[in-house]
């Protein structure tokens, strides 16, 4: 989740008082007094000295003025950067066309993906769901769509519904991270962008020669993401959703990873019975609702020598980090192997009271 950075500032030449630090605030009085400062761009200063902008050379009478309360000043030209014109805010935006009572309510952030922004509308602002979207279309000029959250992520392929409150009417796009590019339909497939540090981390910590298992892949975002860091890797990415493995596909291709990543489309524990026991340097289970379930799975997977697994679930406020790495040990131990907890953290919070926690454990 993240705000929009305003875009950088242009750069302009433009005459200007160099004086010494010490009359910085008295010639800047002066310039603005006679009418001939510059306030659409920024007053500059280095170690000894203040630059002033102004929108024109000063007049005979005026330099007058100058010399005679400043000891020491020169007219020069100088590079100045234009002083950032401040972009309403969305409460600005809809001052008059909302009721002050529902301003506590609006978004002050989103998940953007790609071109597209997703928002949470409280349901007391139902009926003004699209001036919102029509404002954060005004206020973030690298969007070209909004999208209101209809419902929870649920279902067999994890995705939820949205409605379009502005913008293009779509629910496709193309999202970037880490040097990567994925074609991501927010709709028909699960993705997060706020689980990319998380996509790189797992990456970086890939060995080369490793044979990879992406349990629950989705668009791919793991399994290109470690194909584009490492020269010699293997990973077989397998989700069950059939609009996520052609995403993958498209990814693979728009990447160049085809040689490396491998889409596999169907159930993770028929396909590790069927096709890749014992095959896995590491598997990735980034399946928070469930993962507990497919530790077996994730044990069939790896080699006999053992491999690394990468276990995501939901952790709220009466449970704990403890008795999260108790029940995945107690999980790995049924399989007649051990874990060895090797690193946790927090990931994102969720819901109120309620995060999603990463565990890697290595498999013995």
């Amino acid at each position: 989740m993240r705000k929009l950075a305003d875009s950088e500032p242009r750069l302009r030449k433009s005459v200007c008082l160099k004086v010494p630090k010490q009359y910085g605030e008295k010639t800047l009085a002066l310039a603005n007094g006679l009418k001939i400062l510059n306030n659409r761009i920024e007053i500059q200063r280095d170690q000894d000295f203040v630059y002033v902008p102004l929108l024109r050379k000063p007049s005979g009478d005026e330099s007058e003025d100058f010399k005679q309360q400043i000891a020491d000043y020169k007219l020069v030209a100088h590079i100045f950067p234009e002083r950032k014109k401040r972009e309403p805010s969305i409460a600005e935006l809809l001052e008059n066309r909302l009721p002050p009572h529902l301003f506590a309510g609006l978004p002050h952030s989103a998940d953007f993906v790609g071109d597209i922004a997703i928002i949470e509308v409280s349901p007391e602002l139902e009926t003004y769901k699209n001036i919102i979207g029509e404002a954060i279309l005004k206020t973030n000029k690298n969007v070209r769509t909004v999208l209101a959250k209809a419902g929870a992520v649920s279902g067999t392929y994890r995705v939820r519904e949205f409605s379009i409150i502005a913008g293009e009417v779509r629910t496709e796009t193309i999202h970037k991270e880490y040097g990567s590019q994925y074609y991501v339909d927010v709709a028909k497939a699960y993705f997060s962008p706020r689980l990319s540090y998380e996509h790189n981390r797992v990456a970086s910590l890939v060995k080369e020669g490793e044979t990879v298992i992406d349990l629950f892949s989705g668009v791919g975002p793991f399994a290109i993401q470690i194909a584009k860091n490492h020269e010699k890797v293997k990973v077989y990415a397998v989700d069950a959703n059939p609009h996520a493995i052609e995403y993958l596909k498209r990814n693979i291709r728009l990447n160049r990873v085809g040689e490396k990543v491998h889409p596999i489309l169907g159930d993770a524990r028929q396909v590790i019975d069927e096709e890749l026991s014992g095959v896995a340097d590491r598997v990735i289970m980034n399946l928070p609702e469930k993962a507990i379930e497919f530790v077996d799975t994730s044990c069939k997977a790896m080699k006999p020598s053992g491999g690394v697994a990468h276990f995501y679930c939901f952790v709220n406020a009466s449970d704990s980090l403890d008795n999260v790495k108790g029940r995945f040990v107690e999980a790995v131990e049924k399989c007649g192997k051990k874990a060895e907890i090797l690193f946790f953290r927090r990931v994102r919070a969720t819901a109120p009271y309620e995060w999603q926690i990463v565990l890697d454990a290595r498999i013995h």
